[in-house]
């Protein structure tokens, strides 16, 4: 019979390749304060997508960690796009840069966390030419012949993926 430190080990040892094969986020952060069971917390504010990633730990133990992209404001304009990691294949081999970790511990179970990563698939824009006063001007007008003829630029997209990590708790 496995003791529990030989259990935790053994986990260990096995997330260890997966941890190592992870590209380094762009940021860096350390992990969050650990939050209680029922508290909706904020993960990360995506400003240009108009959006926020909250949690909430449940104490199911089939769903313990509940994950959500809340739009910021309804008069906010986006510049991006928010998906699902896993309907986009979200990964580096795809083209996708590892933008974002986010760790957040249980504070009723100490063993466990919720962990959100969150990708960025970058686009080459270019701005705009400048005008005769050395400026870079969009005009509605131009903005919207571009648009009927069907000459619209891409914009940046941003994916996020949660996964609960470490030892269920009772």
């Amino acid at each position: 019979m496995l003791r529990p430190h030989m259990l935790f080990a053994a986990l260990l040892a096995a997330s260890i390749p997966a941890i190592a094969s992870e590209p380094a986020p762009e940021i860096q952060r350390k992990p969050g304060a650990p939050q209680a069971v029922g508290a909706v917390h904020t993960l990360r504010v995506i400003p240009e997508a108009c959006a926020r990633l909250e949690g909430q730990f449940t104490g199911d133990a089939k769903m313990p960690y509940r994950f959500a992209a809340v739009r910021t404001s309804e008069r906010c304009q986006a510049r991006a796009r928010l998906v699902d990691a896993a309907g986009a294949k979200a990964s580096a081999a795809n083209g996708w840069v590892l933008n974002d970790v986010i760790r957040v511990p249980s504070a009723s179970c100490k063993a466990q966390q919720a962990v959100v990563r969150v990708w960025r698939k970058d686009v080459k824009n270019t701005p705009p030419k400048l005008d005769a006063q050395g400026r870079s001007r969009i005009y509605l007008k131009d903005g919207l012949d571009a648009a009927r003829a069907g000459d619209i630029r891409p914009v940046p997209v941003y994916a996020a993926a949660m996964a609960v990590e470490g030892i269920a708790c009772k």
